[in-house]
């Protein structure tokens, strides 16, 4: 019964992915361009954000804790 219900959802799967609209080269690059250069500005963003938290963490536990 199982082994059915697979068969039969593949191949809903394969006639779903059959009627998809697939984007241009063109397009698909632009996307690619756009997400990776938004990666880049968060990772660098968040980045700095957790140096600062770092050294303000550092300066307060030093600040409390002289050596």
């Amino acid at each position: 019964m199982a082994v059915k219900q697979a068969v039969q959802f593949l191949k809903e799967v394969k006639s779903e992915l059959g009627r998809v609209i697939w984007p241009r080269f063109d397009e698909f690059a632009g996307a690619l361009i756009v997400v990776l250069l938004v990666m880049a500005f968060f990772a660098i963003y968040l980045g700095l954000l957790d140096l600062g938290f770092t050294r303000l963490a550092q300066f307060i536990f030093a600040w409390y804790n002289p050596r």
